[in-house]
């Protein structure tokens, strides 16, 4: 399908895909191209940029978008965005669609105002991957149910509408995939700057499993330290012992998992590394000001 069709590329003011569909591009624009739809959409819109700058509006609020920051927009708000004055351009890549409804409570902790939700900062590491979830959604929307999805050749044009239930489920799944990577990679802690590559390779570890049973002594063997000497270089160069900086991984832990499953607490606090959920409950409230209940209720704090 030729982009010139889609209302994209319109007049400013024509209004977004229809709701049920899923569309999804990849445009690299120059200076000049701008979006205005006074009346918002029906659909969710997702933009990933990879190059360049952008500039949306949702509402009253605003965002600049650089390499690696996702920004979305709720239906009913009215909008705009383009290249970012002053910039060289802006690559990006965009979808619109009906947004599942898990998906919200992971870009809850990211909204700015008015259903404007900006992820940033995804690390580096993730980009590719990322990357690679949308160009598998490009092919996927194309799917007809027959044989297996399309794969992309070099040039093939960057605009897809996915009309088949099967082919907009896909497509979903890998937009699904590009909501977890961002919004649960860009709350992570990012890593102290000076810090010793056997602290830093603590941290990761600690980040990558922080319900595992870690102790002062197996995070020191993994790093190839004795006990007293890892806890003494970690809390110098942390400003908090190991064991303190697991507590406040294993709470962040949990505070995702009650955002984002129906898991009951004693089970959160299980899968967090506490052993007992008496204890769970006391350190929860110290660190987040509610109960573990309480908190999934009245929905997360942002910026915890």
């Amino acid at each position: 399908m030729s982009a010139d069709g889609l209302p994209e590329t319109a007049a400013p003011g024509d209004p977004a895909p229809p709701p049920g569909l899923v569309v999804v591009g990849h445009f690299d624009q120059p200076p000049g191209y701008g979006i205005n739809r006074p009346r918002g959409a029906d659909s969710w819109l997702f933009t990933w940029t990879t190059g360049g700058r952008g500039r949306l509006r949702h509402g009253s609020t605003e965002a600049r978008a650089g390499a690696g920051d996702l920004v979305v927009l709720a239906p009913g708000v009215p909008h705009g965005y383009g290249v970012e004055p002053g910039a060289r351009h802006w690559e990006f890549w965009w979808v619109h669609c009906q947004a599942r409804s898990s998906w919200r409570s992971w870009l809850r902790p990211y909204d700015t105002g008015e259903g404007m939700y900006v992820v940033t900062p995804t690390p580096d590491t993730v980009h590719g991957r990322v990357e690679a979830a949308f160009r598998r959604m490009l092919a996927d929307a194309r799917w007809t149910g027959t044989d297996a999805p399309p794969v992309l050749a070099p040039g093939e044009e960057q605009v897809a509408v996915a009309h088949g239930t099967a082919a907009r489920e896909l497509a979903l799944c890998s937009l699904e995939e590009v909501v977890l990577l961002t919004a649960g990679t860009a709350r992570t802690p990012p890593p102290h700057p000076g810090v010793d590559d056997r602290v830093r390779r603590a941290e990761a570890l600690i980040a990558a499993d922080p319900g595992a049973p870690h102790t002062v002594r197996s995070l020191a063997e993994h790093v190839a330290l004795s006990p007293s000497r890892f806890a003494h270089l970690f809390t110098g160069q942390v400003g908090q012992s190991p064991m303190r900086a697991l507590r406040e991984a294993r709470l962040r832990h949990a505070a995702r998992l009650l955002e984002t499953t129906d898991l009951s607490v004693e089970r959160v606090a299980a899968a967090s590394g506490f052993a007992s959920p008496f204890h769970f409950n006391r350190v929860f409230r110290e660190r987040y000001g509610l109960p573990p209940g309480v908190y999934r209720a009245s929905g997360p704090m942002v910026g915890a």
